[in-house]
Order: C-alpha cells, then structure tokens, then sequence
C-alpha cells in the first residue's frame, strides 16, 4: 500500500486570538433559570402542575358545564347512580356531586392556599427577625413558638370554633394559628447561615439598614427551602380541612368541600360508595399533585444538583 508523502504546505500552524481566550461559549444561566431547567427534566413534578392547573380550571367552570347548581336539592333525584345527566350521581338530597365537586375543589383549593400564605408571611417574618438579630430576641420568640407548637392542635381548633362564629376563614385562623411554626424554623436556620457570608457583611459595611438586609440579601437567598415548604404545607392544609370536617367542623352549609363531602357520604357509604369515592379521590389527587411538585422543587433548587 503506498505511502502519502506529506509536504510542509501540508502543516498550517494555528492562529489564537488572545482576546477571545476566555470568552464564555455557553449563554450563562442564573440560579433560578438553572433550576427551571431542571425542574422541565422532571416529568413527574410537570404532571404534578398539570393536574393543579386542570383542577384550578375546573373549580371555575365545573358547575357551569354540569347544568346543575351545587346547592339545589332534588328528593326525587335522591342517590342516583352517575349517568348521562349527572355525572358523578347524586348525594342523599339530590343534589349534583358533579357540580359540587368543583365548587368543593375551590373552597378546598381556597382554604390550602390562603394557609399556606398566612404561614409564609407570618413565618418569614418571624423567622428571619429571629435568626438575624439572635441572642435573647431569637430566644424570646423561638420559645414563644415552641410554647405554641406544645398547645394541642385540636384544642386550639375547637376553642376558636366555639369562641367565633363558625366559618371559612375560622376555619383558616384555626389552622394558621401554629402551622407557620415550622416554616419560622426553617427561615431562621437559613439566616442564621448566610447572615455571615461576605456578601452581608459588605453590605453592611457599606451602611445597608437591618430590613434591607433581611428582605434584600437573606430573605430571597432562602427561598429555595421556603417554596418547597410552601408546596408541601398546602396538601397538609387540605388534608386537615377534610379531616376537620369529620369531626364536624368544618365549613357550614351551604358552602361544600372535598371535607364536608366526605363527611355527609360517609354514613351512606356502604349502599352509595360512589358518593365517597370522587370527593375522596380529589383529595388524594391533589395531595399527591402538590408532593410531587414539591419533591421536583427540591430537587431542582438543591445548589448541589448544579
């Protein structure tokens, strides 16, 4: 086989432009697109945003697309099984569980939101003044909480029930009244942290005041921990309505819930399960939603993951 002489024309040498030496090649990515990006890679938390969306969309046009009013009773049409006219049947007054359904996923929806954003701006407040300044006035208000978080949820619960009038938004102070506990735990570690990177301490050094300090440079540097926790509290919150209303206090009539759904099937449960099942199945849809969405969250803030 013959041989390929090479010649020196052959060999060009290489020209480097020393200015573009350390040109970045690749677009740089913040902290929040970076974990957008990979968030978008997690297919079980993007169904889980999916199914919230679908459900917010539903509890707004549900009744309309049933026909029927949530509230309507009908003993003639008293424990129908679903059917072309009523989709998910009727409960033990006749009325549409359809149309309920949905009115039921916006209170439930209603209640975990507004907890859970009671608990972020009482527990962000709470927490990063107490993790910021330290000494006695982080010990002052961390065992005011933990004297809060000793009293007995449900004591706390039925007390207020009984105290002020029954309603949707005693239902939600009953509930906020220690749930922000946890997220102030979580804030005031992460302040304690990053209280002494340079960062803070330039600032400061450069006659930065305390809240431009805390809600500036600490505050959105730990929101990575506090949406996780966010996501994480709405499911509980929902759960716990529905758990109040077993015990019958819950949210009165005529409003509805997944809650009080529940309730009002579960003593004609053994000859109309059906009654049970779709109330409770949203439940359980929308708990695993928010886990999932939370679980890829974490994932995706994780500074480790980058």
């Amino acid at each position: 086989m013959a041989q390929t002489q090479l010649k020196n024309s052959d060999f060009e040498p290489l020209y480097v432009d020393e200015s573009e030496a350390e040109k970045i090649a690749g677009e740089s990515n913040s902290y929040w697109k970076d974990a957008w990006r990979r968030f978008k890679k997690n297919k079980l938390a993007l169904s889980g945003v999916v199914v919230i969306i679908l459900l917010g969309i539903m509890s707004f046009l549900g009744g309309p697309i049933s026909g029927h009013n949530y509230f309507s009773n009908d003993l003639l049409s008293a424990n129908k099984q679903p059917s072309a006219e009523h989709w998910f049947g009727t409960d033990n007054l006749g009325r549409d569980i359809f149309a309920r359904t949905w009115y039921g996923a916006k209170i439930s929806l209603f209640i975990g939101l507004m907890a859970a954003l009671i608990d972020l701006i009482i527990g962000i407040i709470w927490g990063s003044i107490a993790g910021f300044f330290g000494g006695k006035v982080d010990e002052y208000m961390m065992r005011v909480a933990d004297i809060l978080y000793g009293v007995p949820y449900l004591l706390v619960v039925i007390l207020l029930m009984v105290i002020l009038p029954k309603g949707l938004w005693t239902l939600i102070i009953a509930m906020t009244i220690t749930g922000w506990i946890n997220m102030a735990r979580i804030v005031r570690g992460q302040v304690m942290q990053l209280k002494s990177e340079e960062y803070v301490l330039a600032s400061q050094s450069l006659g930065a005041s305390n809240v431009r300090l805390l809600f500036k440079h600490l505050v959105p540097n730990t929101m990575g921990p506090i949406l996780v926790t966010l996501t994480l509290t709405i499911p509980t919150a929902i759960f716990t309505e529905a758990f109040l209303s077993f015990l019958g206090l819950g949210v009165p009539a005529p409003l509805a819930s997944w809650g009080t759904m529940s309730s009002d099937a579960l003593a004609s449960f053994q000859y109309f399960p059906f009654q049970l099942f779709f109330p409770a199945f949203f439940i359980c849809l929308t708990m695993l939603a928010f886990n999932v969405i939370g679980d890829g969250m974490r994932d995706a803030l994780d500074p480790k993951e980058r």
